[in-house]
């Protein structure tokens, strides 16, 4: 009985001294983590001096910048009903209110050709790009605004048949992302022909918002595919210099009341003035 005491007490005690070391070890590596206090690459006199190949710090390699804007700004948009304006009751939408605001500081801007459509989707959209009446309006232009890929995913979801109506709206994950790979590889194609249309223009193109995340069952499937189609967008943009992705997911997270027009999908106003400052800022 006693050595089974014994036995115990050891064990116990063991446990205590582990337990301890543990506890001390999170300690340290949770301060080193925060704040690391490594030793500091140049150390004043005493030790061995370093080279200066050593010591010099790497020149940061500078990202690729977009080739610099003519003063004369020749806008063509086109797309769907975001780049058409649709929800904006001046009729403005952001390709408007963004040549509005491109003019000055010794700038002239204009619209050429606002070709964009309610509806229109990647795919009906590719076709098109073969149309010598679009294709003359894409050459014609040193600026190409595009708004494509919401009709893809939210469309084909069937969440649109009752946008106007939350109570009405019902949830297909497997209809929301099954859209995703096709729609991406098509834009890719259509972002490549608008670029062999016009080896010169700036392509802006507007990303995608999640205009349901004020619903609790959509809000984290929506954002998953909407941030997956903008990282996919990021990836094909990312390639060619003179190409831009306007972000809109932030602008509307939190203002899905404020920004956006009463059929809970298109914005309102304020909703494409808010895209409108995001692209000028962009692009300046």
């Amino acid at each position: 009985m006693k050595s089974s005491a014994w036995i115990w007490r050891i064990t116990a005690s063991v446990s205590v001294i582990v337990t301890i070391v543990l506890i001390l070890g999170f300690v340290y590596a949770f301060k080193d983590i925060n704040d690391p206090q490594g030793q500091p690459l140049l150390t004043g006199g005493g030790g061995s001096e370093a080279s200066e190949e050593e010591t010099a710090p790497e020149e940061p390699e500078s990202a690729p910048s977009h080739p610099i804007l003519p003063n004369d700004l020749k806008v063509t948009a086109i797309g769907d009903s975001l780049a058409k304006g649709t929800g904006d009751n001046t009729g403005s939408g952001f390709v408007r209110r963004s040549v509005d605001q491109l003019n000055g500081d010794g700038r002239t801007a204009s619209l050429l050709a606002n070709l964009a459509i309610n509806g229109m989707t990647t795919e009906g959209l590719l076709p098109k790009l073969d149309d010598k009446g679009i294709q003359y309006a894409l050459k014609q232009a040193n600026v190409i605004m595009l708004s494509i890929g919401g009709n893809d995913i939210f469309q084909g979801s069937g969440l649109m048949e009752g946008a106007a109506d939350s109570d009405e709206i019902e949830l297909e994950p497997a209809k929301l992302m099954g859209a995703l790979p096709q729609a991406s590889e098509r834009l890719r194609a259509i972002l490549e022909k608008i670029r062999a249309i016009n080896p010169d223009a700036r392509i802006v193109y507007i990303g995608l918002y999640h205009p349901f995340s004020d619903l609790e069952d959509l809000l984290i499937p929506g954002n998953i595919v909407v941030s997956a189609w903008n990282h996919a967008v990021m990836e094909i943009v990312n390639r060619d210099p003179n190409m831009t992705l306007v972000p809109t997911f932030d602008l509307f997270q939190h203002k899905l009341g404020e920004y956006l027009s009463s059929d809970h999908f298109h914005p309102n106003g304020a909703g494409y003035q808010a895209i409108a400052d995001r692209i000028v800022e962009g692009m300046l």
